[in-house]
Order: structure tokens, then C-alpha cells, then sequence
């Protein structure tokens, strides 16, 4: 099962992996889907063959069921920037006529060198 769960993603695609799961595969050796819901169950039912071959098994049974949670995204942490920071980035960008462009580009830039600052990696 670990290894099918591991080749879904790449045989389905990120669409359909977001909305059906392999759930299990019984004795037969039938893959048990479970899906978002029953449109979900019946299209990909209508692809199932298609979808075996990628996979490489028998024969998959779509139903309506319960998926996994999706994975958390990571979070990301601001860092405000210093005084300095933002004088670099308003020097940076005085050169530029348009003025909301500017102010965009210009926070953006803040925020960007404030990150570089807090983040070696970065």
C-alpha cells in the first residue's frame, strides 16, 4: 500500500490526488478509492482503466469517502524592516516615476533585504 500511496501523486496528477486517495486494496487485489464525492467517484470511474495502467494494478474501485487532511503549509515569519532597510530601499527606488509602483517596489524591497537579514539562507 505505502508504495501505491507513493506513485498516486505522479500517476493522477495534483488535481485528482486533491480530491481521491487511495484507501485500500482488498484480497482481489481491487484498489479502493475514496473520493471528494460521488461526481468525483463517477468521473474517475469512467478513467479507471487509464488510471490501473499508470498505477500498474488490476482493477480501482472509486466510492465517496473520507481523504486525508492536506499537508500544512509552512509558515513563513516576518521580519519588519529596520530604519536603515527602509531608507536603502526608498534610495533604491527614487529613481522610479510612477508613484504606486514605486511604493509598491519599495516596500517589497524593505521587506525582502529585512528577510535577507533574518535568514542567512535567504
Amino acid at each position: 500500500m505505502a508504495e501505491l500511496v507513493d506513485r498516486w501523486p505522479g500517476a493522477v496528477g495534483p488535481t485528482i490526488a486533491r480530491f481521491a486517495w487511495p484507501a485500500r486494496i482488498a484480497r482481489d487485489g481491487t484498489v479502493h478509492v475514496a473520493t471528494a464525492d460521488a461526481v468525483w467517484a463517477f468521473e474517475l470511474g469512467q478513467r479507471a482503466s487509464e488510471i490501473a495502467g499508470r498505477l500498474g494494478c488490476d482493477r480501482l474501485r472509486f466510492t465517496p469517502g473520507p481523504l486525508p487532511e492536506p499537508a500544512a503549509k509552512p509558515t513563513i515569519d516576518v521580519v519588519a524592516p529596520s530604519d536603515g532597510e527602509s531608507l536603502l530601499a526608498r534610495e533604491l527606488t527614487a529613481s522610479m516615476t510612477h508613484e504606486t509602483l514605486r511604493e509598491s517596489v519599495q516596500k517589497a524591497l524593505s521587506y525582502a533585504l529585512a528577510r535577507g537579514r533574518s535568514d542567512p539562507s535567504f
